[in-house]
């Protein structure tokens, strides 16, 4: 599965200016996210896939079709696949899992709105789930809203204070939506303590490095 580097979103709120030496070390952090962790920007245990990966996994590909569908290709291919559960949902509207797996379906194909709608009526079944309530955070946070990202991710550590991929999460909309370096570092050396057999430990350290780093700028 292809690395993917997490977009920034729009910000509803003035960017602050950053001095040189933050903006270089902000750019080197986003060149390393790029190929630290697979699954995460989405926070829940199945991976985080881009809208071609996503394609080629869940819809049968024509032959012939390469690897880069065209936008008709994957409006096309993404009904097929929404289609079942969609229907599945409208007949039982309180099926946890069709709710999630629609949600995944739509986050996925990067339709953050949608996928935000559907997360929450899943969590209203379920809401002590803590990889959804990640989920719906990070959906927030595609959508620019970091302030409710956080807020979700707060509520998912209250459930599971040991969930990697909300810590991870946390951080990066610490740094990137509130200008608060130190605050990611706080959430990823959280994550290390809490998880200390955490396959990407390099990684996440050369993150908090370079956090502290821009911290310095």
């Amino acid at each position: 599965m292809a690395n993917k580097a997490v977009a920034v979103p729009i910000r509803k709120e003035a960017q602050p200016t950053w001095t040189a030496t933050q903006a270089y070390v902000l750019a080197v952090f986003c060149l390393l996210l790029g190929v630290t962790l697979g699954y995460l920007f989405r926070g829940s245990a199945s991976p985080a896939v881009d809208t071609n990966t996503a394609a080629q996994q869940n819809f049968n590909v024509p032959q012939g079709m390469g690897t880069q569908p065209s936008p008709e290709q994957q409006k096309a291919m993404f009904e097929k696949a929404a289609g079942p559960l969609q229907d599945l949902v409208n007949k039982e509207p309180n099926n946890f899992d069709a709710l999630v797996k629609l949600g995944n379906l739509y986050y996925d194909s990067r339709q953050y709105q949608e996928a935000i709608a559907l997360y929450q009526r899943a969590l209203k079944i379920h809401p002590d789930t803590a990889d959804v309530r990640t989920d719906l955070g990070t959906a927030y946070w595609y959508t620019g809203d970091a302030d409710s990202a956080l807020a979700e991710f707060q509520k998912s550590l209250k459930v599971n204070p040991n969930h990697p991929g909300t810590l991870f999460n946390m951080g990066i909309v610490k740094w990137q939506g509130k200008m608060d370096p130190s605050g990611a570092v706080q959430s990823w050396e959280e994550l290390l303590k809490r998880n200390p057999n955490y396959p990407q430990k390099q990684q996440i350290e050369e993150l908090i490095a370079k956090a502290k780093q821009h911290s310095k700028g």
